[in-house]
């Protein structure tokens, strides 16, 4: 159970790096302006909030791997729980404030996962 908390941590991870790219350098772009439903003048002017919000994913993103690069460690354990459940809990809020189902399927879900896996395999 270890191996696939582990597993599922790194993608959590790894798909909030995207989230800080994409709201950090892609806002703007083609392809930010696709996958948040954006006009290039709503996105405008939402720039320094997505911005701010990308950091704070890259964050979530750190924490995690940081989780990861303790290894086997005593406080391993903790802090990946500590971060996923800190993305749960922006995927439910994400989800609540938004009606975006999904928000809740790409971030909360999976860090639901991560936390019972984690959970499961409790020291």
């Amino acid at each position: 159970m270890a191996t696939l908390a582990n597993v599922v941590v790194a993608l959590i991870a790894l798909e909030h790096v995207w989230i800080l790219v994409l709201e950090m350098f892609l806002w703007t772009r083609p392809y930010g302006l696709r996958a948040f439903g954006n006009t290039s003048e709503k996105a405008a002017t939402m720039a320094v909030l997505a911005k701010n919000q990308g950091l704070y994913n890259g964050f979530l993103a750190a924490g995690l791997l940081w989780g990861l690069a303790l290894g086997g460690t005593g406080c391993a354990w903790d802090v990946k729980a500590f971060f996923s459940a800190c993305v749960l809990a922006a995927g439910v809020y994400g989800y609540a404030t938004t009606r975006k189902r999904a928000i809740l399927v790409a971030q909360a879900i999976p860090a639901a996962i991560a936390l019972a896996a984690l959970l499961a395999s409790a020291p």
